[in-house]
């Protein structure tokens, strides 16, 4: 997949789908500001891009490796910024999560995805409803990136939230499935536990780009900034009670799953009871040995009213403490 790049020039769009290999001559006027796109770069890709801005060796190394902490790290030259954008499917209740690493220099911004899920075109689009601020530089591109990222953030908590107000009402519906509902509830709990590592990380990462001392961030973009800050500290507060609420859950399950048990274990018990009668009748009529009315049809009626009341008895009693 071909790299895609962009010049700002004076705060205006002034070119894009250029070569690589003409970002030092765009770069030559000191108004422009430039950005460009690599998916899934090879290490001689990223060398090339390293000889043009003057990258650091191990913020390459880290570019080339996957499954990095959310992070913020700062070189003389520039900086080197790993987000995570995410997204939840609601119907298995799998987060699926898609890395992007950005170099941050004065002049230009550097994205490296490692797979093409994430949505680089959501980033293109922000950049392009707020061309205005393009005369910041690469604070208004670093902002569209970080933006986006976040609301990916916001979004899955509240898809979450979604899913787990759901299962809420799951657990008392008059035939409950509990292994679809334990399914569910340990799916949630894991997109959690990874939602919350790469949303907690983003807080230090927003607050570090705010820092004055990094020239990043213009004073007109720190509104801007902050606003994306608060909603870093939306996303994380939601997260973690929705991680405590899915424990009160799951507590709750095996709460209700054991009432149930003692409902049944009482049900059977008590019919267990009235059964017994009837049986204790039978088996005293039963002797091979001459008892009131043996021999007579008046000892059979005798043993049936016995039983029948016995037993009508036991159930009325037991009913009418609830016991079935």
């Amino acid at each position: 997949m071909s790299p895609r790049t962009r010049s700002y020039r004076g705060g205006v769009l002034d070119a894009e789908g250029f070569p690589i290999a003409e970002i030092s001559d765009h770069l030559q006027d000191p108004s422009a500001v430039v950005w460009f796109d690599l998916c899934t770069p090879s290490a001689d890709e990223l060398a090339a891009v390293s000889e043009e801005l003057g990258l650091h060796p191990l913020a390459i190394e880290d570019a080339l490796h996957e499954h990095q902490r959310p992070k913020l790290d700062r070189y003389t030259s520039h900086l080197f910024l790993t987000s995570y954008a995410v997204g939840l499917d609601t119907e298995s209740g799998e987060l699926t999560v898609c890395e992007v690493d950005a170099f941050v220099t004065d002049r230009a911004l550097v994205t490296v995805r490692k797979d093409e899920r994430f949505d680089i075109d959501a980033v293109v689009a922000r950049w392009d409803g707020s061309a205005d601020l393009a005369k910041y530089g690469v604070g208004f591109l670093v902002h569209g990136l970080v933006d986006y990222v976040v609301d990916t953030h916001f979004e899955a908590v509240q898809a979450l939230d979604d899913a787990i107000e759901n299962l809420e009402d799951s657990l008392f519906v008059d035939r409950p499935r509990d292994r679809a509902v334990q399914r569910r509830t340990f799916e949630l709990r894991k997109s959690l536990v990874l939602l919350r590592r790469v949303v907690l990380p983003m807080r230090e990462v927003v607050n570090s780009l705010l820092r004055r001392d990094l020239g990043i961030v213009d004073e007109a973009m720190t509104p801007y900034y902050q606003d994306v800050y608060d909603h870093v500290l939306r996303a994380t507060e939601w997260t973690e009670s929705l991680r405590d609420l899915v424990t009160t859950i799951l507590e709750t399950h095996l709460t209700l799953q054991s009432n149930r048990l003692n409902v049944i274990m009482k049900q059977v018990t008590s019919w267990a009871a009235i059964i017994a009668v009837p049986t204790a009748v039978t088996g005293f009529y039963g002797q091979n040995v001459p008892f009131p009315g043996f021999g007579h049809p008046i000892g059979f009626w005798t043993s049936a009213i016995i039983m029948v009341t016995l037993s009508v008895g036991l159930f009325w009693m037991f009913r009418r403490r609830d016991w079935i």
